[in-house]
């Protein structure tokens, strides 16, 4: 994979700012890089909290949803929460389950099968929920593309109140847009048109949470009581991979110091059996830790047990259910590696390889690793990847994108082709029938617009720093930038003409890189590579450019600083 460099040069007065907020210049600068402009961007990101969060009453429909769940909470109707079965949907139940419990409310919930109902809202759902003497159903991370099946539901007498945070549908009607809403009692999704709310890049779980917010003020209950559910929208904003800026940056950064000291049982167990209990938890530990156990059960067996989880009430339940989902997920990880494999095979010895969007077929991979392969092969070409798989009746696929190419609307483009699709800008699902895959291939690769440029992936550095900068004060003072993911990304800085003194390969595994190395300046430092390390021993002797990212180092009592190296030229 072809990388292009790029150094960052943001005018601002740094020493200004520095002072004003009691931080580094060098620390300015970043933040700065980071778009965030402004005294009060600054004070909020730097020192934001709960009380700095948006009015839930703001998204269009809220006012409807709260007034309908008053009423149905105070006639004691039967509520049912349908989410979906990934983390962002669980929690998103979980959270509306807790918030109308304690409320008294006649509640429970259904979360799809991934294979037997297929994503979101459908049919099967509605009728069950009919069966059940159901009155009203609130969806959760789902809904907003169910015209149809909340049609159904309607006509079947049901209220029915939709949450979501996912794109929604349109038809291109020449130049305009027009945007196909269901016809829903109240429609709660900041993406919807005409909806004033100030940030439309939450997660389903944090739109699950506004709504609960807002009903139990309206009740004139103490919100600040279900401040324990905010630990579940930054495990779902983590999870749900959405960008850690506004008020995600604020959900992300309380919850996860609540969730050291958690009360759930479930996470309590999940933390103990994953060696978390005690850590400093971080966004990357949700992301590659907790987060994948908490999803393996909507991938490999029913994400009802990671809802039971959630909801354990005594500790024996808890790690029963806790110690299932690691066995699960490590298990995903063996299908996954297995599964990446094929593929790339596929796109290195047939044509497929050639396509400028790689559509990749394998019938034998689960459906439920689809988007976790596709993201790897997206990583490995720089390319947008869909991954194609057998499904209960149609076949089914997921697609992860690269930063020029909108895999919503090019999936939109194709809709001819397809039964269902949905998703975002960076990742989508679909469906269709096996005999379209080809011609779906074709009309995605004949729509495709991408330049040759679009293929290289861009390294975007922060700044240029000599090795005498990386101290163990100014690695501390970086953990104000802190939670890192996706919109907040770790800084990265770089050096050049680095010569390598020493260099030894270490680990379990022999995939680690420890290595010695001194800057242009003769400063010298101790640094780790996690790529290739055959590869770069063979640079052993050469004069290096590397982009970095410094840390501290905690080895028999002593703490030093040291960088890792992300990447080399």
């Amino acid at each position: 994979m072809e990388e292009r460099w790029v150094l960052l040069r943001k005018g601002a007065d740094y020493a200004g700012i520095g002072r004003k907020f009691h931080i580094s210049p060098r620390l300015a600068c970043l933040i700065r890089n980071r778009e965030i402009i402004g005294d009060e961007a600054v004070e909020n990101y730097l020192n934001g909290t709960l009380l700095d969060l948006h009015d839930g009453m703001l998204m269009k429909d809220m006012d409807k949803a709260v007034d309908i769940l008053m009423e149905k909470l105070s006639e004691k109707r039967k509520i049912r929460i349908i989410g979906d079965y990934d983390i962002d949907g669980v929690n998103a139940t979980y959270i509306l389950l807790e918030g109308m419990e304690r409320l008294g409310g006649d509640v429970d919930s259904d979360i799809p099968d991934r294979i037997a109902d297929g994503y979101g809202l459908s049919m099967n759902l509605i009728e069950r929920a009919y069966r059940d003497g159901i009155d009203t159903i609130v969806t959760c991370d789902n809904g907003i593309a169910a015209a149809e099946e909340i049609a159904y539901g309607k006509r079947l007498g049901m209220t029915v109140i939709v949450t979501d945070h996912h794109e929604v549908p349109y038809e291109e009607k020449g130049e305009k847009k027009v945007y196909i809403l269901p016809s829903a009692d109240a429609v709660i999704d900041p993406k919807q048109p005409e909806c004033t709310y100030p940030f439309s890049g939450v997660c389903g779980a944090a739109v699950a949470y506004k709504l609960v917010e807002a009903l139990w003020e309206s009740m004139g209950k103490d919100a600040e009581d279900i401040d324990d559910l905010i630990e579940n929208v930054a495990i779902a904003t983590v999870g749900d991979v959405m960008d850690l800026v506004d008020e995600n940056r604020i959900f992300v950064k309380e919850g996860l110091q609540m969730l050291k000291r958690t009360k759930n049982k479930g996470l309590a167990s999940l933390l103990a059996c994953t060696g978390m209990t005690g850590k400093n938890i971080s966004a990357y530990h949700i992301g590659f830790v907790i987060g994948p156990c908490l999803n393996a059960g909507g991938r490999l067996d029913t994400a009802k047990r990671t809802l039971a989880l959630l909801r354990a009430i005594d500790k024996k339940e808890a790690d029963i259910l806790a110690g299932d989902l690691k066995a699960l997920n490590d298990s995903r990880k063996e299908m996954t590696e297995a599964a990446v494999q094929k593929a790339k095979k596929l796109v290195e010895t047939t044509e497929i390889g050639r396509d400028k969007v790689l559509v990749i077929y394998l019938p034998d991979c689960h459906e439920s690793l689809a988007g976790i392969v596709a993201g790897r092969i997206r990583e490995t070409y720089y390319k947008p990847a869909y991954v194609l798989t057998d499904g209960k009746e149609n076949i089914k696929g997921s697609g992860r994108s690269i930063e020029a190419y909108s895999m919503y609307e090019e999936l939109n483009r194709c809709s001819e082709l397809l039964i269902r699709y949905g998703g975002h800008r960076q990742a989508a699902g679909l469906s269709l029938k096996k005999e379209n895959i080809q011609a779906f291939r074709r009309m995605l690769n004949d729509h495709c617009t991408l330049k040759d440029e679009d293929f290289c992936q861009k390294i975007v550095i922060d700044m240029e720093m000599p090795f005498s900068c990386v101290t163990e004060s100014f690695v501390k003072e970086m953990e104000q930038l802190e939670p890192y993911g996706k919109g907040n990304t770790k800084p990265v800085f770089a050096a050049r003409n680095i010569k390598v003194l020493n260099a030894k390969i270490v680990g379990k595994n022999k995939n680690v890189l420890k290595l010695f190395v001194e800057d242009e300046n003769g400063n010298r430092m101790d640094a780790v590579y996690f790529g290739d390390v055959q590869e770069m021993l063979k640079r052993k002797d050469q004069r290096l450019a590397v982009t970095y990212y410094p840390e501290l180092n905690a080895y028999n009592g002593k703490i030093t600083a040291q960088i890792v190296i992300s990447h080399y030229q």
